[in-house]
């Protein structure tokens, strides 16, 4: 019987040396390069939805030269400030585990108040703004009881609440508009006027330069900024979107936390709605409605910046303001929702797709 010849140690030693180091590389640099891969994927994971906007914003640049005049640049933060106040009050919502699909509802029927305020009570411009803050506190609570208390689901609640308020603010004036002038549904015709000091909310400049609109947003982006990131308030709100039971259980009162959540969004979203009433000097009855759906793709996109992989507001501003921007500009109306669609999947699938290659291997 033949027996395998034995191997000796010189004959190891002979054969590594034949084949060489190169054929088989050390542990060591298999590690380096997979910490280097990961690496890339982390920093394309954080930067990549801010290089497709950077593409975008350089493509219109060169398309279009005044779309870098500062006076142009001011006009569209203007038109999509509200959308990313809407965005703010989403985000919110959110990071609470639920989801506001009311606040464009909120945001409509608060500007018809702020309209009925002025031109049928002939109010003041403060009492037009008290309005619609009351309005949207009372439909934030309105959601978070039905949410909180009888255990609706997030999105059938709010859902519920968007239909209710856009069918309530049509019948003080029969499904019409509302300026001076108007015939009411039982004859009468409105005499009041939209005072200046209330349409200077939505139309003064400050330095003849910056909308006050924008400056709201920016207040509020930072405000809300340091609310959500480093107070007690916004570690809980987000401990609550995490695992809303472990958070009950380690004595958080969930369930006034997420009432809050929704009251905070509906009274950002009646800030918004007064924005657009001063703004358009009228009740616009088909104003606001169309804001939802830019709203909530701005919070929900927000997740890809800088990789956070969470409800940001931050994120929500940014994405709004440039994606609904740059989608006004040189894009015909009929394919801007095309170009949206186009982009937040691709950034997303991008974001989320890079960010599982980032995780350990078990």
């Amino acid at each position: 019987m033949k027996t395998s010849p034995s191997i000796t140690s010189e004959g190891v030693t002979a054969v590594a040396s034949e084949i060489g180091p190169e054929s088989n590389p050390a542990p060591h640099e298999h590690a380096v390069r997979r910490n280097g891969l990961r690496a890339l994927r982390g920093h394309l994971e954080r930067t990549g939805m801010l290089v497709v906007l950077a593409i975008l914003v350089i493509v219109f640049a060169v398309k279009q030269p005044a779309f870098l005049n500062i006076d142009n640049l001011f006009s569209i933060l203007q038109a999509v400030s509200i959308v990313a106040l809407l965005g703010i009050g989403v985000t919110v919502t959110l990071a609470a585990g639920g989801f506001d699909l009311s606040v464009g509802s909120v945001a409509a029927s608060a500007q018809m108040a702020a309209s009925y305020v002025l031109i049928v009570w002939h109010g003041n411009a403060f009492e037009a703004v008290a309005a619609c803050l009351v309005l949207g506190v009372a439909a934030g609570l309105f959601n978070g009881l039905l949410i909180t208390r009888l255990r609706v689901p997030d999105q059938l609640a709010t859902l519920g609440t968007l239909f209710l308020l856009a069918g309530l603010q049509l019948i003080p004036t029969g499904g019409r508009s509302l300026a001076t002038g108007t015939i009411l549904p039982d004859g009468t015709e409105t005499t009041g006027v939209f005072p200046d000091a209330f349409l200077a909310l939505g139309r003064l400049r400050l330095f003849d330069v910056v909308p006050l609109p924008v400056v709201v947003l920016a207040v509020l982006t930072v405000v809300a900024c340091i609310v959500m990131e480093t107070t007690r308030w916004g570690r809980v709100i987000y401990a609550i979107g995490g695992n809303e039971t472990a958070a009950r259980l380690a004595g958080a009162p969930t369930a006034r936390y997420r009432v809050a959540a929704y009251v905070a969004s509906g009274a950002i979203a009646s800030l918004g709605g007064v924005l657009i009433a001063a703004r358009v000097g009228r009740g616009d009855v088909s104003a606001g409605h169309s804001m939802l759906l830019d709203a909530v793709a701005a919070a929900l996109v927000g997740y890809a910046v800088w990789g956070a992989k969470r409800p940001n507001v931050f994120g929500t501003v940014f994405v709004g303001v440039l994606l609904n921007g740059l989608t006004m500009l040189n894009a015909p109306y009929y394919m801007q929702d095309f170009i949206k669609g186009v982009l937040l999947v691709g950034a997303l699938a991008f974001t989320f797709s890079v960010g599982r290659g980032t995780e350990p291997h078990a």
